[in-house]
């Protein structure tokens, strides 16, 4: 009986251990890059804060009215959906879906979903919830590329009058062990009344305001896309290095209580079979 537990018990240590073997490797992987995530995202964030200080002066300066202002007659609201194309990562998915859900229930009837990521693209389809585009396999550090795709997909939409408020739903990057998710407003763009920059809050507009301001809404959008793609995989890979590392530490308590548990299991079982033989051989006297 002794022999039989002893063999269950090293094949648990034997699966425990390649276990660890993985999840270590992953949380290495995974912090390597975070690394580069966070370099790139706080790159892009000097860029995107630099240009919200622009774009808020160009907007005040408007006078006339302006679709991508004052918006347009659309009542659907569309929610671009940020998540990763590959799991164990935590809880990082999860919640971005429930925000997204959260959200998409309050008018059901009139939202329209983009999701990026394969995960979302999951979640969504076993939930019931139909998109009108979907975005996979996006690169570990997310490119000009993505951005502008992902840009003129929802420019379209919203200047063909099919959307007339877009969201973005995302993980916003603090640190490897704190991520929040948010929901950004990104059209149309609301005029802010204060003054946020050292310039001249006044933008003389030179051609016309709509064509300059398609340009700049363009490159505003696109920046904004950009920063979101960037704090969503740096959040993925800080909950994927977060979770891998609690896995790991979760094999080392397990393995320690597991041969804990061999170690005297084994030395019952040596006791055992001394007695056995002590007395055996006091019978032979």
């Amino acid at each position: 009986m002794a022999g039989a537990g002893l063999i269950g018990i090293k094949r648990r240590i034997k699966s425990v251990t390649n276990i660890r073997k993985i999840t270590k490797a992953m949380g290495l992987v995974a912090t390597a890059k975070l690394r580069k995530a966070r370099v790139s995202l706080e790159i892009d964030k000097n860029h995107y804060n630099q240009y919200q200080l622009v774009m808020n002066d160009v907007v005040n300066s408007i006078e006339e009215k302006n679709l991508y202002v004052d918006g347009n007659k659309s009542k659907k609201k569309l929610y671009v959906i940020l998540t990763s194309d590959s799991g164990l990562c935590g809880s990082f998915n999860a919640s971005v879906i429930n925000t997204s859900i959260d959200e998409i229930n309050k008018d059901k009837d009139n939202a329209e979903v983009i999701v990026v990521g394969q995960k979302g693209r999951a979640y969504l389809k076993k939930l019931g919830v139909k998109t009108i585009s979907e975005y996979v396999d996006m690169p570990n550090v997310p490119t000009i590329k993505e951005g502008r795709t992902i840009t003129d997909n929802i420019i379209n939409l919203y200047e063909a009058n099919k959307v007339g408020e877009v969201y973005v739903v995302y993980s916003e990057f603090y640190s490897a062990v704190k991520q929040i998710v948010k929901t950004e407003k990104i059209l149309p763009i609301e005029r802010k009344k204060e003054k946020v920059s050292s310039n001249d809050p006044y933008v003389e507009i030179s051609p016309e305001s709509d064509k300059f301001l398609k340009v700049c809404m363009n490159n505003y959008i696109k920046a904004n896309i950009m920063n979101f793609l960037f704090n969503s995989k740096a959040s993925e890979h800080g909950s994927r290095m977060t979770a891998m590392n609690g896995s790991t530490d979760n094999a080392n308590d397990l393995l320690d209580k597991l041969t804990l548990k061999f170690n005297r299991l084994r030395q019952s079982a040596i006791t055992q079979e001394i007695s056995e033989i002590v007395g055996g051989a006091e019978a032979q006297k």
